[in-house]
């Protein structure tokens, strides 16, 4: 049977060699294989979230003993780390070939992890706790870093644009998730909660000012849905910080 992980700041799936192990050990039940497995924590980590998910759990969805998952995983963290990079997987990454302008594609990867975030609420936890160096999540920052590179920026600046686009893109996915999180809770749509929410707001003494205040500014955004609205900030916020990009080209 496997043995306890590794603790430690360079704890990782991916440093002690079993991230990138194939086949089933010797001993271990038939039936299961660890891409199955990672599929099913997916699944259910989407389904119940990280307070919902424990490894017997896992093993009851996958009709199996709990000691049976822990042939193929030696931790509930290894597994989590193999579920964070395989939902990086999903990213769609420019073509190379294709001839895109880098602004382009750097919209382009902002809106893939965007959309990653929101599809996924529990990914937003994982990727400050793990190292995140999986074969997809590296993947990944290689594109992020040959498209900045063609941004013409000096070495030295580059991770500073890197921060700048894609920390912007963790808060906002990840305030979207944990908003539509709520919402579903609640059992209305994201525009009925919204309203609901701006009449309750509006009958505190103390806040109706400042929301009448907002108002010809929130008319200004436009958009007739919260979906329509989150999707042009968020545009505008990214369509910023390329500008940002370019105007340090010139000034370096």
């Amino acid at each position: 049977m496997a043995k306890a992980g590794r603790q430690g700041p360079r704890a990782s799936v991916w440093l002690n060699g079993e991230g990138r192990r194939g086949g089933r050990r010797g001993g271990q039940p038939s039936g299961l294989d660890r891409d199955r497995i990672t599929r099913v924590t997916v699944r259910l980590l989407d389904a119940e979230g990280l307070t919902g998910f424990s490894m017997r759990r896992l093993a009851a969805e996958l009709n199996v003993t709990a000691m049976s998952v822990y042939w193929y995983v030696d931790t509930k963290d290894e597994l989590l780390e193999l579920a964070l990079d395989a939902v990086f997987g999903e990213l769609r990454h420019p073509d190379p070939g294709a001839g895109l302008d880098w602004r382009e594609e750097l919209r382009a990867l902002a809106r893939e992890n965007r959309a990653l975030l929101v599809c996924h609420p529990w990914l937003s936890r994982l990727v400050g706790t793990y190292l995140n160096i999986g074969p997809h999540s590296l993947a990944f920052s290689r594109s992020v870093q040959t498209v900045v590179r063609r941004s013409g920026l000096p070495a030295h600046r580059l991770t500073g644009a890197i921060s700048a686009v894609f920390q912007f893109v963790y808060g906002y996915g990840t305030i979207e998730s944990r908003f539509l999180a709520r919402v579903a809770d609640t059992g209305l749509s994201p525009d009925e909660y919204f309203q609901d929410s701006m009449r309750a707001v509006t009958e505190v003494p103390d806040s109706a000012g400042t929301i009448e205040d907002a108002q010809d500014i929130m008319a200004a955004r436009g958009g007739d849905t919260v979906a329509e609205m989150l999707d042009r900030d968020f545009e505008f916020a990214l369509d910023l910080l390329v500008a940002g990009i370019d105007a340090m080209v010139g000034r370096d």
